[in-house]
């Protein structure tokens, strides 16, 4: 890895932790093994460092795929949901950094682009394709039912863990249970 990646990977990580006021360039300089001279001279500031480690990441995350010929819509998006919430999940405490600094910061978070923006697009176009498969009847605008079900996962991967009463079933059963209210507001006969 050479030196602007290894200091990228230290600035999301101990941004990631500690958010921005928390991630001072001798912190992420030690964490990366390089001096504070070498990291101004790579990114100029710490704000433009947190903002290119984060643009970074958000690059390198791969969104999981839907088949473009829809076959069993069910079995489909359990896998593509359970994928999506396992990202969310292993990012939640940098994206609970980033949503926390975003007032003060707004241009730490550019307006697109973000993985969950590109599985939306994805989900959007997926049912799109069960329509013209004939698979999907419901009227819903396809862009509404996708911003549904990506809120259902964010907000289980966010919220789980600091509102355990809200979520009462076992991760497995409330994916089970968010993929088939979105299968059935879309039209698709759940079994």
């Amino acid at each position: 890895m050479d030196i602007r990646d290894r200091i990228l990977t230290a600035a999301t990580r101990v941004y990631a932790e500690t958010g921005f006021r928390g991630a001072t360039t001798r912190r992420i300089a030690a964490e990366a093994g390089v001096n504070e001279i070498t990291l101004f001279r790579h990114f100029g500031s710490k704000a433009a460092l947190i903002s290119e480690a984060i643009v970074a990441e958000r690059g390198g995350v791969v969104v999981p795929a839907l088949p473009e010929a829809p076959a069993d819509p069910e079995a489909e998006l359990l896998a593509w949901a359970r994928g999506h919430l396992e990202l969310l999940r292993e990012k939640r405490s940098l994206i609970r950094t980033c949503m926390g600094d975003f007032e003060e910061h707004p241009e730490m978070m550019p307006p697109c682009g973000s993985p969950t923006a590109r599985a939306a697009d994805a989900l959007t176009l997926y049912v799109g394709s069960l329509r013209a498969a004939g698979l999907a009847r419901g009227d819903a605008d396809p862009r509404v039912a996708a911003a549904l079900l990506i809120g259902a996962l964010f907000a289980d991967a966010m919220g789980r863990d600091i509102m355990p009463d809200l979520y009462r079933s076992t991760p497995e059963e409330a994916l089970v249970d968010y993929v088939r209210v979105f299968l059935r507001g879309i039209g698709v006969a759940v079994a």
